[in-house]
């Protein structure tokens, strides 16, 4: 009798996790069978939200249903990421993330909660993008050595700002950290208010990255004092690289992508990752990715991983050379 009963409920087991494995198959096979929303965790209107649009254009179509963003701001891009963390793991969530969410935040804030690297999977590459440090034109100053040593012989007169826990932040506190320069720093929600408040002059410095800031450099709104990428951009040859300025060390750019819920089946992972490479190899897709000044690299998403991977070794040692912690 006992036989009978292991009998029994062993195959019972059996059909159980027959039943589970075909039902996660069939979800995947369907998938996508209503919208799915691209949350962008920073207000609109600023470098994340450019790129996001610009680069998920069309993926609808890609794969046969409506896709719209969702701007969910705050914490630094956390409100946003812990929104995506929670939600469904089934591919109708997604997250328009990369190294601030997926590397830095987790090296800056002591008390974080939630890991990055397990609560979330990487899906699809979008690009990368590099960072510039500007002033507002009232700013006496054409490089960096002369923004720190103005700032020096006038305490008090200038004040820098940017979204707080980020890249932009670090690229701040890099330059006020290597050029010993005594310049307040003022926290923002997203760039673009910051920019804003940057072109208002009620602050005088800002960082942010090149899709935003380019059209206002080249409109002279603002002026560069130096670029964080390998290379001088080429639209600005005559701006320096942090490099060439005594900013030795940082880090030449970030990386955007779209990021999934950890348990977001493979298969759906897998569609995903194709739907989005198809259209980052469209030629108008290509096009509107170079008139920002970006670079784009279609991965698989598991190339996409390790290229994270990466990042969290690389910016851990900015933040642990920058000594900003965050609670």
């Amino acid at each position: 009798m006992k036989t009978l009963r292991r009998t029994f409920l062993h195959r019972i087991g059996g059909t159980a996790a027959l039943l589970f494995i075909s039902t996660v198959a069939s979800r995947a096979q369907s998938f996508p069978s209503h919208p799915i929303k691209i949350v962008v965790p920073y207000p609109a209107g600023g470098p994340a939200d450019t790129v996001a649009r610009v680069a998920t254009q069309g993926l609808g179509a890609e794969l046969g249903v409506s896709v719209f963003i969702e701007n969910v701001s705050g914490a630094g891009g956390r409100l946003g990421t812990k929104t995506v963390i929670h939600s469904a793991p089934d591919g109708y969530t997604l997250l328009l993330g990369g190294s601030n969410e997926y590397a830095i935040a987790p090296a800056l804030y002591s008390k974080l909660d939630y890991d990055p690297v397990m609560d979330l999977l990487p899906v699809a590459a979008l690009a990368s993008e590099s960072n510039a440090i500007v002033v507002n034109p009232s700013v006496p100053a054409h490089s960096l050595a002369e923004l720190a040593h103005y700032a020096n012989d006038h305490p008090g007169q200038l004040t820098c700002g940017s979204t707080i826990g980020n890249a932009a932040h670090l690229t701040l506190e890099f330059f006020l950290k290597h050029m010993r320069a005594n310049i307040a720093f003022v926290p923002y929600k997203g760039a673009a208010p910051a920019i804003a408040d940057a072109l208002g002059n009620h602050i005088q410095i800002v960082a942010s990255a090149k899709p935003v800031l380019l059209p206002l450099i080249k409109a002279g709104k603002l002026r560069a004092m130096a670029v964080s990428s390998a290379q001088r951009w080429p639209e600005l040859p005559d701006i320096p690289t942090f490099g060439e300025s005594g900013l030795d060390g940082f880090p030449t750019g970030t990386w955007l992508g779209l990021l999934a819920p950890a348990g977001t089946p493979p298969d759906v992972i897998v569609k995903l990752n194709a739907a989005e490479n198809a259209r980052l190899n469209a030629p108008e897709t290509q096009t509107a990715i170079a008139k920002l000044g970006l670079q784009m690299q279609p991965l698989s998403s598991q190339d996409f991983a390790k290229l994270l991977g990466r990042e969290v070794q690389l910016w851990k040692s900015v933040v642990d050379e920058t000594g900003v912690h965050l609670e």
